[in-house]
């Protein structure tokens, strides 16, 4: 058992557990407020826009003889209803916190490119060529190994 709970304690103190664990916590913390973005600030202008209409009472009945004027009514009573409203309202929920982790990966991608990028190395020439045989031959070279010119300091600069 002692065994048992030392490996557990070494895998929930693993630096990846603890990263994952304070991801959770804020994903969480950032859906509700998704969640109040959509319900509070987004859908209500919406709303208002179409006709009044409160996104979160649109529903179907599916009790036909009888009538409800509200979902509250209608749940109140047990009734089977489809809340389609509500459901826009997660899918909008969804779309917005998707599109936030697309923008975040994105962000983290650039960073690791720019990260992952070695800046190119200014390499000093080792190689020259001959002014009369045009072959190439090495820098420090005063004689040509091709056509055995001797090479002047100025024959080359040029």
């Amino acid at each position: 058992m002692m065994k048992i709970l030392k490996e557990f304690r070494e895998f929930a103190v693993r630096g990846n557990v603890l990263d994952l664990a304070v991801g959770v916590i804020i994903g969480g913390a950032f859906g509700k407020i998704v969640t109040s973005m959509v319900n509070d600030i987004i859908m209500p202008p919406i709303g208002k826009i179409l006709g009044g209409v409160n996104f979160k009472d649109l529903f179907i009945n599916l009790s036909l003889n009888e009538h409800f004027d509200t979902l509250a009514d209608a749940q109140a009573a047990s009734k089977p209803v489809i809340a389609y409203g509500n459901f826009i309202n997660v899918i909008l929920d969804f779309t917005i916190v998707a599109f936030c982790v697309f923008l975040i990966v994105k962000g983290a991608n650039a960073l690791r490119r720019l990260n992952a990028r070695e800046p190119e190395s200014v390499t000093e020439p080792t190689e020259k060529v001959c002014p009369y045989c045009l072959s190439k031959i090495p820098i420090k070279a005063t004689r040509c190994g091709h056509c055995t010119s001797h090479l002047k300091d100025e024959e080359l600069e040029g």
